[in-house]
């Protein structure tokens, strides 16, 4: 009888350590996923980690200068796919692309120029991840095109633009660069407020990595401000600062 107490009582303990353990890894990991952003740009429930969410209106501003740099090319950005790329683009015969590669969607696509850009984070593994998509991506459309129409990616292609949200506030920067074929890659900065001072003395201090409660605070408004900036509409409600676009810049 003592001997099976004595099984009994080690049997809840290594129910109990496994319990907590349990407990234990489920905290880790629920500490090592990345922070969420309730932005009012997105849906109230969304999960979006806050950097992915400045990625997406990264993207969007870079994609719509190029557009606005070549207004008579035919350039496609990231909502369309390869298939549709090389039907509409006249690159040749959209069925020659294997099945699994005709819904990739590169994010700049020139078939004018007939070049091709991957944007990323300006970090090593955004190189290295845009280098290896661009690289996809062209693989795939050359295989299918005609041959004098083979697209290389892309080079040459920067810029930068600067949101002021109050006359003599804080400004964002977005600004992006092409350190070698196909991989444009974008980083946002932070110039503390300055009061009394124009856009480009402010503009001129030490860039410092964008706040964490600014994002959270501003993000709806400068992705609304962008896209009105470069499409000329109206400035989005509570807006009253100004988007100084690349060619303000230079």
């Amino acid at each position: 009888m003592l001997a099976m107490k004595e099984r009994g009582s080690r049997t809840r303990s290594t129910l109990g350590l496994a319990g907590f353990l349990l407990v234990f890894v489920a905290t880790l990991g629920a500490q090592a996923e990345p922070p969420s952003s309730k932005l009012p740009g997105r849906k109230p429930d969304a999960k979006e980690p806050w950097g992915a969410f400045l990625g997406k209106a990264a993207h969007e501003a870079i994609g719509i200068d190029y557009r606005v740099q070549h207004p008579t090319n035919a350039v496609f950005l990231d909502t369309v796919n390869l298939y549709t790329i090389v039907g509409k683009g006249e690159l040749g015969d959209p069925e020659r692309l294997p099945k699994l590669v005709r819904l990739l969607r590169p994010d700049i696509t020139d078939t004018r120029a007939l070049v091709l850009f991957e944007i990323k984070p300006d970090n090593e593994e955004g190189r290295q991840e845009g280098r290896e998509q661009a690289g996809r991506y062209l693989a795939a459309l050359n295989e299918a095109v005609e041959p004098d129409k083979k697209l290389a990616g892309g080079t040459g292609f920067e810029g930068s633009l600067f949101l002021e949200f109050e006359n003599g506030g804080a400004l964002w920067q977005l600004s992006w660069r092409t350190p070698e074929p196909g991989v444009t890659l974008y980083r946002w900065s932070y110039r503390r407020k300055k009061p009394h001072a124009s856009w480009k003395e402010r503009a001129a201090q030490k860039a410092e990595e964008l706040p964490r409660e600014e994002v959270e605070q501003r993000g709806e408004l400068a992705e609304q401000a962008i896209r009105g900036a470069y499409g000329g509409g109206k400035r989005p409600k509570g807006f009253q600062g100004q988007v100084y676009l690349p060619v303000d810049c230079r």
